[in-house]
This record gives C-alpha cells, structure tokens and sequence, in this order.
C-alpha cells in the first residue's frame, strides 16, 4: 500500500464542510497555523500576495487556524473568516481550527511536525505561523519558523522550485 501524504488526511473547511486536501495535489501549498490576534498576524497579507502572485503557477497557501498559542484564535469559523477577509482580504483556503500540538494533534500535523526546519528543528510548532511547503507529490520540502516572514528569500526560492513545472 502507497505511503500515506498530506492528500489522504480528512479535515474541515472553516465552515465545517469537508474540505479535500486532494485539490492541491499538483500543486505546491504552504501550509500555515494561523491566528486572529497574533503579533504575526500581519503575515496574513503576505501569504495572500503569495497566494496571488503565484496562483496561476500552481500554487496556494492553505491556512490553518490555531487556539493553542495564547489563546490568539478565540473566534468562530464566522469571526476568523470575518477577520481574514476584511482585514486582510484573504481569498486563499482556510480549514477548520485544530489543535497543531498535544494529545490531540490533528492528523494533519501529526504527518507535518516531524519534519526538520534548516536549523534541523523538528517537533512541536513553536507559534503561530509557522510554515510548511508541500511539493506537487504531496512531500514536504521545507519547514519554516514563525518568525520567518512568508516573502523571506528563503521561502520564495522554496516556493518557486517547489512550482509544478
């Protein structure tokens, strides 16, 4: 039986309907936990320049909302997308809020988190906003810290050798 990737993890759209990780299959998606009331919350903005910057080459950012880290993501699936929407005009996909962490790590990170950042980091995410880039086979090509802005050289260059071709 084929390894397991990202694609065959069962999750939620922020309204609650299932959303399949299939559709970015082919593409790369940088996969982001996210948070309303973060002092990195401006990165919504960049990750939706990316987005659109490079949407039409086959790529998206899937963003993941996260309570875990200061209580930073309190909302509603109806404030969150409030929130992301006016504020920063967020178009690209949100899933529903999981834990990233803990006993009840959602599936979804339980297959992101072992993955090494460049400092050779694995394990539990750190803060909001922590990245992670998924080629068009469903592997993980890189890991980035929070801090790491989403238009750093590092991620573009990732971003872009990770297009499909």
């Amino acid at each position: 039986m084929p390894q397991e990737t990202i694609y065959d993890v069962q999750i939620a759209d922020l309204h609650g309907k299932p959303l399949d990780l299939e559709r970015f299959r082919g593409t790369a998606t940088l996969v982001v936990n996210v948070a309303s009331r973060c002092g990195l919350t401006p990165q919504y903005e960049v990750l939706e320049q990316l987005h659109k910057r490079y949407a039409d080459r086959g790529f998206s950012v899937l963003g993941v909302p996260c309570n875990q880290f200061g209580g930073q993501e309190p909302g509603t699936a109806d404030e969150i997308a409030e929130f992301c929407s006016a504020t920063y005009g967020v178009t690209f996909p949100m899933t529903e809020k999981v834990e990233v962490n803990g006993a009840g790590r959602h599936p979804l990170y339980q297959a992101l988190t072992p993955e090494a950042d460049a400092e050779g980091y694995t394990g539990d995410i750190r803060w909001n906003f922590e990245k992670f880039l998924i080629g068009p086979d469903g592997e993980i090509r890189a890991r980035f810290g929070p801090r790491t802005t989403p238009d750093a050289p590092e991620v573009v260059t990732a971003i872009e050798a990770a297009l499909p071709s």
